[in-house]
């Protein structure tokens, strides 16, 4: 069977993913970066900031916000330690309050607010999850390095999580044995896969586990 080819910073059909965070992947992210096939300038290096959406009561929808614009995953299965998230839902702000509460909040997994306004702005969308006790917002800003290792997906970083520095890398592909093989050329077999929710509920004491390193 042909693999679908994959082309960096371009969307294919649902990827798997291993991703890790810690305080160092130095040895790791060298031999990410000499392994690596020549990949497009315009992901040699992105910076972005985003609000993530933590949720008590869910791990398997992800929510971030990014330049007004909302995107939820929603986590599908794990193949031998490998993430697979799909998209569940895309919005913009201002957002009508019918997609707050017929597929934001459900997305929580929480009580649904009682909003009276038909359009919600993003600032009052904050403050609606800043006043829930089961939700928090956390600032996360990304400096992102990209590489292609063995035909998957890969990049290093250096991740603020309310300023909290952290280091993260990562393979995704849609092929399962390609990232395992990428995971033994950089020599992190063994290291747990943490995804970004779980990686931020641990900074943000959500969640009682430390990270990878």
């Amino acid at each position: 069977m042909n693999k679908d080819e994959l082309s960096i910073g371009e969307i294919s059909k649902p990827r798997f993913e291993f991703r890790s965070f810690g305080q160092n992947f130095e040895n790791a992210g060298k031999r990410m970066a000499r392994l690596s096939m020549p990949v497009p300038e315009k992901v040699w290096e992105r910076q972005s900031d985003e609000i993530y959406i933590l949720s008590r009561t869910n791990d398997i929808n992800n929510t971030k916000i990014r330049d007004g614009k909302m995107d939820i995953k929603t986590f599908v299965k794990e193949v031998d330690g490998l993430e697979q998230w799909n998209p569940l839902m895309k919005g913009e702000f201002p957002m009508p309050a019918s997609v707050l509460r017929d597929e934001v909040f459900p997305a929580f997994m929480v009580s649904i607010p009682d909003i009276k306004k038909e359009v919600i702005t993003y600032e009052e969308f904050i403050d609606m999850i800043n006043a829930h006790p089961d939700l928090q917002a956390v600032k996360v800003h990304k400096q992102r390095f990209g590489y292609m290792v063995n035909d998957t997906i890969c990049e290093t970083g250096s991740v603020l999580i309310n300023g909290a520095r952290l280091e993260t890398i990562n393979s995704q592909s849609t092929e399962i044995e390609d990232i395992k093989k990428t995971i033994r050329d950089i020599k992190l077999e063994g290291v747990e896969n943490i995804n970004y929710l779980q990686a931020i509920k641990r900074v943000i004491g959500m969640i009682d586990k430390p990270l990878a390193n």
